[in-house]
């Protein structure tokens, strides 16, 4: 499947690319592990050149240097903007010490579009997300804002990122009910490593067929195959912020290296082809901070794992969820009926309730 080969992002009519390009790197502020212009246009260039259509970034990343970084290239490339999907996010307060300069209302949300399309040289945006719970801000405020920017043309559709499915499931009932522009799209933490979110989150999008797409899909480079056990890390600026692997997170990077060798590819792509056999439209989101990290990502693409190699994965991945979601589980899920068959599976027979068994 190569970048080409497009999905459609949830219910809506929104066709993207399997892997979209994350812009987080983009812009090195002093003692970040970004890049500069010039690798990030070259990593731009090679995902758009790859067939690549959809990107990714926010107000907030390089402090607005990654959506400058954008906004210059695709103003220098005239025709080439309308050929993408470019999404950006707000919620972050660009302005420290105005209590209006981020979050989620209504006069916020404008003014910090505004600034994303100056600095993106565009005046609309294809996909706009919320990057955060503002839990100040009736959610009705929010969505109202984001349905008049879309039916001003400022805004084409609406996605939320890190925020709790009550908030999210609340929003999307509150958006159909109203004849609001619905969320199609949930950007989630989402690996081998990180799996949580399908406690409620990924049951939530399943079920009103939003598409995931995660961030971080390789867990800080955990997932990228620079990490085992052991041995020290020698190319990844992350060590300094995030540490090192866990013994329980090595377990599975282990079991990744491992089918990386069976199919002759690397631990990242492994990692991400698991992503992308999960159930429902699942995009992740790919960083890079060199063109051959993007090239090397890209691979997970051409791999399709096996229904063994997927179990391998999914059992020593297998995540802690909270409380309801163990109660509700593959087993536990199947309803028990005396004498029937339920979800396909044979259920325990419970012999008749007499009069007698019954207990006041």
């Amino acid at each position: 499947m190569p970048l080409d080969h497009y999905v459609t992002l949830g219910r809506s009519g929104l066709r993207v690319s399997p892997f979209a390009l994350g812009a987080m790197t983009f812009g090195a502020d002093p003692g970040s592990a970004g890049c500069d212009v010039e690798e990030s246009e070259k990593i731009l260039s090679a995902y758009l050149d790859l067939g690549g259509n959809f990107i990714d970034t926010a107000n907030f990343y390089s402090n607005g240097h990654s959506e400058k970084i954008l906004g210059d290239y695709f103003a220098a490339r005239p025709g080439r903007r309308q050929h993408v999907v470019l999404a950006s996010k707000f919620f972050g307060n660009m302005f420290p010490g105005d209590p209006n300069g981020g979050g989620a209302g209504r006069a916020s949300i404008i003014a910090q579009l505004h600034e994303s399309l100056r600095r993106l040289n565009t005046d609309y945006l294809d996909l706009y997300w919320l990057h955060n719970w503002d839990r100040n801000t009736p959610i009705e405020e929010t969505l109202r804002t984001l349905d008049d920017l879309v039916r001003a043309g400022k805004i084409r559709y609406v996605g939320f990122s890190n925020t709790p499915a009550w908030v999210t499931a609340q929003a999307q009932t509150t958006a159909l009910l109203r004849g609001w522009t619905p969320i199609i799209a949930l950007q989630v933490e989402y690996s081998l490593l990180a799996r949580t979110v399908e406690g409620e989150l990924a049951p939530l999008a399943l079920d009103q067929g939003m598409a995931l797409t995660p961030w971080s899909p390789l867990k800080n480079g955990f997932l990228s195959g620079k990490y085992s056990r052991g041995a020290m890390v020698s190319d990844s600026e992350r060590v300094a912020y995030v540490g090192g692997p866990t013994e329980e997170e090595f377990d599975v990077i282990e079991a990744v290296a491992g089918i990386a060798r069976e199919l002759e590819t690397t631990s990242g792509a492994v990692s991400l082809a698991w992503l992308r056999a999960r159930q429902g439209t699942v995009v992740p989101i790919v960083g890079a901070r060199r063109v051959e990290h993007l090239v090397d990502n890209l691979a997970g693409l051409r791999i399709e794992l096996s229904p063994e190699q997927l179990r391998v994965l999914d059992e020593v991945s297998a995540p802690v969820l909270d409380y309801p979601a163990p109660m509700h589980g593959a087993q536990r899920a199947m309803l028990q009926f005396a004498g029937t068959t339920v979800d396909g599976e044979e259920s325990t027979v419970y012999p008749p309730l007499l009069a007698t068994d019954v207990r006041y």
